[in-house]
């Protein structure tokens, strides 16, 4: 890999000021640009599948903004829609699915997976030759667990009620189910490796509902079992893995599963931000709404986190995905103050 992506030194472990600096959700409705792409496309799966438009979004804020990083330009759900689940998303409502039974899961179609994912793997073919030599492409999946909340349940819920419950009553179905999405999410990230992909981030976004003993078998273990895949096919790859709302098991979720860094959110104390550094590189872990704020709220927020993770492995981002009504200015003031820091 080339040596001056920055982001892949500090995944190795090494401490780089001011450090590298994406947005998960970089690519999106906050950029004017992204809008009307997104309107040329008709649906936002259509966008999802289409390599022109798709890396059209996905370099966006890249020109824009010149972060240190650029991820893909998909969504989690593009799985369970290539193992033969219908997916569709609807304006103010987000995805929406038909929701899967106990029998059903039996069912699911993983022969057509990589044919159906093609166009993914197309657009990161694509994106390593468009990007600057300096960016990091990134790679991405939804965590089984959070993949299931979704299929369980048609859409997004509070506090995933429906699939705890089912998790709880049909316990062998949803192992198999995790399962099937651990397999087949681990084969994803292989072949957008193969593709260009640098590094590959799994994203939990419904890990912090979870008991003690649901969080090690819905979330630490299918993630173990796909870096474990990786890993004995493409041992050098960084894996970055962001449970958010972890909360206390941040430290188990690192030891358990293997990843090489830790997505890190908002809520997470700098000081215990700054034990789970020690262990390897963090990313995080700016609060998107001190983004919407602006202002001093920004810089504070800035300010606290290079003054306490700085000096060690950091990858600056938000704690979760950048909000739609963030305005243009205070991400250029964000870049501005990353940039311009000083120890």
């Amino acid at each position: 890999m080339p040596q001056n992506r920055i982001m892949l030194d500090v995944l190795k472990g090494k401490a780089v000021f001011p450090p590298p600096l994406w947005m998960m959700r970089q690519a999106g409705r906050y950029l004017p640009e992204y809008r009307e792409t997104r309107r040329r496309a008709g649906s936002f799966l259509d966008l999802c599948y289409d390599p022109d438009l798709a890396v059209e979004v996905t370099l966006q804020p890249i020109e824009r903004f010149g972060f240190d990083a650029s991820i893909l330009f998909s969504d989690i759900l593009v799985v369970p829609h290539a193992l033969g689940r219908d997916v569709r998303f609807e304006e103010g409502r987000g995805p929406l699915l038909t929701p899967i039974t106990a029998p059903e899961i039996a069912a699911l179609e993983s022969k057509t997976f990589h044919v159906n994912l093609e166009p993914v793997y197309e657009t990161v073919r694509r994106l390593r030759t468009k990007l600057p030599d300096e960016t990091t492409l990134i790679g991405f999946c939804g965590a089984p667990w959070t993949a299931a909340t979704y299929m369980i349940a048609g859409h997004g819920t509070p506090d995933q009620a429906p699939a705890r419950l089912f998790a709880y009553r049909e316990p062998a179905a949803f192992q198999n189910l995790l399962k099937v999405l651990a397999d087949n999410s681990a084969a994803y990230l292989i072949r957008q490796i193969e593709a260009g992909a640098d590094v590959v981030q799994i994203f939990d976004s419904w890990s912090g509902v979870l008991d003690d003993e649901s969080f090690d078998l819905f979330c630490v273990q299918p993630v173990a079992e796909i870096v474990g895949r990786i890993r004995a096919v493409h041992p050098d790859v960084p894996i970055i893995g962001f449970p958010k709302g972890a909360g206390a098991r941040y430290r188990t979720y690192r030891q358990k599963t293997g990843v090489t860094a830790l997505g890190i959110d908002w809520t997470v104390p700098l000081m215990a931000a700054k034990d789970l550094q020690r262990l390897g590189a963090v990313q995080g872990n700016l609060d998107p709404l001190r983004l919407v704020a602006g202002g001093k709220a920004l810089s504070d927020g800035v300010e606290a986190i290079l003054g306490a993770l700085g000096d060690g492995p950091l990858i600056f981002n938000l704690g979760h995905g950048i909000t739609p009504e963030t305005p243009i200015a205070h991400v250029e003031a964000m870049v501005k103050l990353v940039r311009s820091a000083t120890r």
